[in-house]
């Protein structure tokens, strides 16, 4: 084959190859990138209401980002963002971890109970919150009746300030522990039956096979279901505004929430825009970490 030859094949295959990357790519793009974009761009105008009428945007620099900083609930967001996904996050892994280790043992039924944990996540999450605020309500919730039985007067869960973080953070750990159940139950599959025959010959039972066979062979399943974990409860806004409305006092108001009462409630469009950007860029470390991880795992 001739030098020009395989000059054409070799142009052939990049062509080919862009040609299948090509609608993935435009996808991206159009989707994903052309949104943040836009998103970053709004954030450093002062977009309102009457931008959708006269068309002008005044460039206002980083004034929406130096309003939100120096705003004194700034900072009560930031820990109330911070207690609620870690909050969340730890107590969904752990009780999910738990439930995956449980039905692993393959029981009788616990296929149909496996099936019965993924009704939270199947649940519209407006719905859901509808339900748990009836639950939680102070005069009638079915929570203050239960706990009556034993005679616990009533329980301002979700209208007290140092309760309503705590209910919401609960509400949440209900809904992500069947996400932590069925990927941590996925990859315990997969962990072979021979290392714990093997291991237990040696006196490795119980925990200490858990320690050195279970979780070494998960850890990279483990790394996904926690990022992925952090990066979607960064932007819980639905359960938040449906129990809470980000209060009482903004007890419960997260970034993500804050973010939505400045763009859809005071219609300041650009300070809402600095607010996601933030999100974005607390997730976007994230998604570092997760490709960090499982590049580590790959070499390893």
């Amino acid at each position: 084959m001739t030098g020009t030859a395989r000059r054409r094949v070799r142009v052939g295959r990049f062509l080919t190859s862009w040609a299948f990357v090509a609608p993935a790519l435009l996808f991206v793009l159009v989707f994903f990138g052309y949104p943040i974009v836009q998103n970053v761009v709004m954030s450093l105008q002062n977009y309102t209401t009457t931008t959708f009428y006269t068309g002008e945007a005044p460039f206002v620099g980083f004034a929406n980002y130096a309003d939100i900083f120096s705003n004194p609930i700034f900072v009560t967001t930031v820990i109330n963002t911070a207690l609620f996904t870690v909050g969340s996050i730890v107590l969904q892994f752990s009780i999910g971890l738990g439930l995956a280790l449980f039905f692993k043992r393959h029981f009788p039924l616990s296929g149909f109970l496996r099936s019965l944990l993924l009704l939270p996540w199947l649940l519209p999450l407006i719905a859901s919150a509808a339900v748990w605020k009836w639950i939680l309500d102070q005069g009638s919730g079915a929570l203050n009746q239960f706990l009556a039985v034993f005679g616990v007067a009533p329980v301002p869960w979700l209208v007290s300030p140092s309760l309503a973080l705590v209910a919401v953070i609960g509400v949440n750990i209900w809904l992500g522990i069947p996400f932590n159940t069925t990927i941590l139950y996925s990859g315990l599959q997969a962990v072979p039956e021979e290392l714990y025959e093997a291991a237990s010959l040696d006196g490795a039972v119980g925990w200490r096979a858990f320690w050195h066979i279970t979780w070494p062979s998960i850890r990279s399943v483990v790394s996904v279901v926690i990022v992925l974990g952090v990066v979607y409860t960064l932007r819980v806004v639905d359960i938040i505004l449906g129990l809470t409305g980000g209060g009482p006092a903004n007890s419960t108001q997260t970034l993500a929430t804050w973010a939505y009462q400045n763009s859809f409630v005071q219609f300041a469009f650009g300070r809402g825009a600095a607010i996601s950007n933030v999100l974005i860029a607390v997730s976007l470390i994230f998604a570092i970490v997760y490709l960090y991880m499982n590049r580590k795992e790959v070499d390893e």
